[in-house]
């Protein structure tokens, strides 16, 4: 029973269903991977003492003969801005170490309801304000436990960690722009940012409700290591709740779409890594081996894309600056003061202007998708590589490279990042996009290169990097 921390969320599950591993048993195992690795790895920012009772519970529902659902006995991690119900979502910083939530954010509802249990919080940024690295004022920095580059990714980058090193088999993170994509790319696993309205969530910071841009464009969404673990988990967490009017509901039969596949290697054309570039062809010739037809193509108007949401998000931002700032330090600050040297001030007239080329962007992408049902790319047009925080040519390359996701994040669509291979100990890895709440047609793309390439951990043996 000792290497359960390296089974797949489904092995775990259909275990402790059929009453051969009890979950007090699983939950026990990853508790002694915690104790373990997290002192090297730093992903794991609190953990939840009730867990040995939601283990209990599940355990005496099986002796019953009752079914506690599809995610029975899985051990997940929760980052740090999502509500755990007894715990403080501090967003990484002093401010908010003391503020406990009252209740569970949606999405860890839909886990516990399917058997999933909460064992810990997941680092993050300061208020996810860092790029690519995951550093808090509260626990620290988060290493990669492969160890060939020292950041795991942002912002999601401490449930990544936690999952690639065996302790826990499923993170639920965030993603708006790129946050639970990144991480899995850099830690070799894969990750959903699902569509607009697809996984009810509750973003909500000191009970005051997110402004536009903040409720059009994070999303929450798993990490794990398996294509069928995320798979498991998208569809305990999608559907509706009461704590949030944008969820729509999930389940039926959706229409088949052509298996056809747009390639968009370097969007916008503003250069790509020949390293990265060689796992897109490679994952292109997978697809076209599994029966998908292959055409070069780049989705519409991704510059205005990305015009539009730098404009709405720095608009917002911008305004609010004066009462975040203080709550941040010099470094966590850098990533927001570089967006804002980018761009001029926005008036309302260009807020307005921007709200309406989203709109336009989302209908062009839309008919694309009519010809183009995928759409394969990178997650970053770059290798992994540690970004320093305070260098400015580093965080706009940083921010440049992660522009297909940018754009993915303005028009609401799902996208999968799956791994492809390890470079010099590097996890490299893709991105398959689709069109709105068509997940599953991202998701089968995705199983297609896994069945090709396989999977990538969980590290047996975390690596520490150098402290920088």
């Amino acid at each position: 029973m000792s290497e359960v921390w390296t089974w797949s969320a489904a092995k775990i599950a259909e275990a402790v269903r059929s009453g051969k591993v009890p979950a007090r048993v699983v939950l026990e195992v990853h508790a002694a991977r915690v104790a373990e690795v997290n002192p090297l790895v730093n992903a794991v920012t609190a953990e939840f003492d009730e867990a040995a009772g939601e283990a209990d519970r599940i355990d005496a529902l099986i002796r019953d003969g009752v079914d506690p659902g599809p995610l029975a006995g899985v051990p997940v991690t929760v980052k740090e801005n999502i509500d755990v119900a007894g715990h403080p979502t501090t967003h990484g910083v002093p401010h908010f170490k003391d503020a406990v939530a009252s209740a569970d954010a949606p999405p860890v509802r839909r886990l516990r309801a399917a058997g999933a249990i909460p064992l810990g919080h997941g680092n993050m940024p300061d208020l996810t304000l860092a790029g690519n690295v995951t550093v808090s004022q509260l626990f620290g920095e988060t290493v990669n436990p492969w160890g060939a580059i020292r950041t795991p990714g942002g912002t999601s980058g401490g449930d990544a960690a936690a999952v690639a090193s065996g302790m826990a088999a499923i993170g639920l993170g965030n993603d708006s722009g790129g946050s639970v994509r990144l991480p899995a790319l850099f830690c070799g696993l894969t990750a959903l940012k699902p569509s607009y309205g697809r996984v009810a969530t509750d973003h909500r910071i000191g009970g005051s409700d997110p402004t536009l841009a903040s409720q059009l464009f994070p999303v929450d969404g798993p990490i794990a290591r398996t294509v069928e673990d995320l798979t498991l988990a998208f569809d305990a967490l999608a559907g509706t709740d009461p704590a949030d009017p944008r969820a729509i509901p999930y389940g039926g039969r959706l229409p088949a779409v052509p298996r056809r596949v747009a390639v968009c290697a370097d969007p916008a054309g503003l250069g790509v890594d020949p390293r990265m570039r060689a796992e897109i062809d490679k994952a292109a010739a997978a697809l076209a081996e599994a029966g998908y037809e292959v055409e070069e193509a780049e989705p519409p108007r991704l510059a205005d894309a990305l015009t539009a949401y730098g404009t709405l998000i720095t608009a917002e931002f911008s305004r609010r600056w004066p009462s975040i700032r203080p709550l941040l330090t010099e470094q966590s600050a850098q990533h927001m003061e570089l967006s804002f040297a980018q761009r001029r001030e926005s008036t309302l007239d260009d807020y307005l202007d921007a709200t309406a080329t989203r709109f336009g962007v989302m209908r062009e992408w839309a008919a694309f998708a009519e010809r183009y049902p995928v759409i394969l790319g990178p997650v970053s047009t770059w290798r992994p590589f540690d970004a320093d925080p305070f260098d400015p040519e580093q965080g706009l390359r940083v921010m440049f490279g992660m522009r297909l996701c940018t754009a993915t994040t303005c028009v609401g669509v799902p996208a999968v990042a799956v791994p492809t291979g390890i470079d010099d100990g590097q996890p490299l890895g893709v991105q398959l996009i689709g069109s709105r709440h068509r997940e599953d047609v991202c998701l089968a793309a995705a199983r297609e290169l896994e069945a090709r390439f396989g999977t990538f951990g969980p590290v047996r043996e975390p690596q520490q990097r150098n402290p920088r």
